[in-house]
């Protein structure tokens, strides 16, 4: 019997875990200035799904005492630019860590002083942090600064807190804006006003595992245009510290970082897909082939970056050296299968060993 209930309790133990439960929050529409709901109420492991209606909104962290000024270091979804007669609306999700108070509000014009904020895990200070941005007396000027103009502000003052700073990319699929945050490292240069350019990055060009050029400068209003030109590629934003990982996976203040997707091209073909972002701040860009077939190319060193800052550590040298040092590269999915497999093939011994034992115990 003893055998018998070991056995039951190390099956209970294998039994999947339960995932958290999901909130949905829907941001604007046509004519509505709102969250709906105005707040959730959520626990660690939640997700709260925020799916972005007509109209151009935000997903932006604040504070209770500053409802409609960006917490630093907090999560943006930047803008995200829905037409009026858009049926397919795109989503932002925020997963919840603990249950403290996460405020939130809309950083388009003066959308925050006109009630349009959020909350999760409120308590009682819901109508306090909605009244507290309506009364707001930021003048709504300045909550509509351009992403360049606080962007660099905020990289101004993070080379003297040597922190990091959210920045934003547009980003154009298929004729479809959408907008992504990004980190902006200390030493990031200011923007410059000169003639918007369009910089064209081939990919896999004459079947090598490279983007080409691999590291550029480009200034505000610019565009990235990738060109996919052979094998199945893709341009997968990552970061700095991890170069072959998505940055969705890695950042830990609920940046989204942008992916084309794999984009397969025959052999000598002359139709080249292409997936452009547009730079909306200086601040580095870090991206990386996601592709482990049969080995990992940004292991191999097929990476590229924007505005990288040469004159420091944090260079293109180093990010393709880094990305060159993971060995296995992107291919963390494959790692952690292989171990769940081990797991997986311990149980199983111990599940025989104990089998072998209860069938001996009741042959005695």
């Amino acid at each position: 019997m003893f055998a018998l209930a070991a056995l039951v309790g190390l099956l209970a133990l294998a039994a999947p875990v339960t995932r958290g439960a999901v909130h949905n929050v829907t941001v604007g529409g046509i004519g509505i200035l709102k969250y709906d709901p105005a707040s959730v109420n959520a626990d660690p492991g939640d997700l709260v799904v925020f799916t972005f209606k007509q109209k151009n909104h935000t997903v932006t962290q604040s504070s209770l005492d500053s409802p409609c000024t960006p917490l630093e270091g907090g999560f943006d979804s930047g803008f995200v630019p829905v037409a009026d007669d858009a049926t397919d609306f795109p989503v932002a999700q925020f997963q919840v860590q603990d249950t403290n108070p996460v405020w939130v509000y809309c950083r388009q014009a003066n959308h925050c002083q006109q009630g349009m904020v959020f909350a999760i895990n409120p308590g009682d200070k819901l109508a306090t942090f909605q009244s507290n941005a309506v009364g707001n007396n930021t003048d709504a000027s300045s909550s509509n600064t351009t992403a360049t103009a606080t962007s660099s502000d905020n990289a101004g003052s993070a080379t003297a807190t040597q922190s990091v700073v959210t920045v934003t990319a547009t980003v154009t699929i298929d004729g479809t804006t959408q907008t992504t945050t990004y980190g902006s490292y200390p030493g990031s240069a200011a923007p410059t006003s000169v003639a918007s350019q369009e910089h064209v990055i081939m990919v896999g060009q004459d079947s090598t595992l490279t983007f080409s050029p691999s590291n550029i400068s480009a200034q505000v209003g610019d565009t990235v245009t990738f060109r996919f030109a052979a094998k199945n590629h893709t341009a997968t934003q990552s970061s700095f510290a991890s170069p072959c990982s998505p940055l969705a996976e890695t950042s830990t203040s609920g940046q989204v970082g942008f992916d084309s997707g794999f984009q397969p091209v025959i052999a000598n073909s002359s139709d080249f897909p292409s997936f452009s972002v547009k730079i909306n701040d200086t601040a580095p860009i870090w991206v990386y082939c996601k592709q482990t077939n049969p080995a990992s190319h940004c292991a191999a060193g097929m990476v590229f970056s924007v505005n990288a800052i040469e004159t420091g550590p944090n260079n293109f040298a180093a990010f393709q050296a880094k990305a060159k040092a993971t060995g296995s590269g992107s291919n963390t999915g494959s790692s952690g299968t292989n171990a769940a497999l081990r797991a997986t093939g311990q149980t199983a011994s111990v599940l025989v060993a104990l089998f072998a034992a209860l069938v001996g115990a009741m042959l005695l």
